[in-house]
């Protein structure tokens, strides 16, 4: 059994060789291991090196500091209100509601793609 899986299986465009992929993922893992072991050994769990870094600005209070998606994306939901006020009515929140609306737009895309 275990000979019949390790078989070199031939798909008419190449092969598939299960200890080709293992000898393969080992010497990944390898290169992957030494690239990391040239990394900083300085680095020290639980202090300041841990911070985020804010263009050398001290941290205050992170509700103060945290920049909100409504201001971040002002001019984008402004632009395209009209399309977000359509969709937050869609919104119901109702997993029934998107299952239905997954399986009629799958339904027009086989219907088109059958048509084809």
């Amino acid at each position: 059994m275990i000979e019949m899986m390790l078989e070199t299986f031939e798909t008419g465009t190449g092969y598939w060789h299960p200890l080709v992929w293992l000898v393969a993922f080992v010497i990944i893992f390898l290169i992957v291991y030494i690239i990391r072991g040239f990394g900083e050994k300085k680095y020290k769990k639980g202090t300041g090196q841990t911070q985020a870094f804010l263009s050398g600005n001290k941290e205050y209070d992170k509700q103060l500091m945290h920049v909100q998606s409504s201001n971040l994306y002002w001019g984008w939901t402004e632009a395209l209100k009209w399309i977000i006020d359509v969709l937050k009515k869609m919104h119901t929140g109702n997993v029934s509601d998107y299952v239905l609306w997954f399986v009629v737009v799958l339904g027009v895309l086989l219907l088109f793609v059958g048509l084809m």
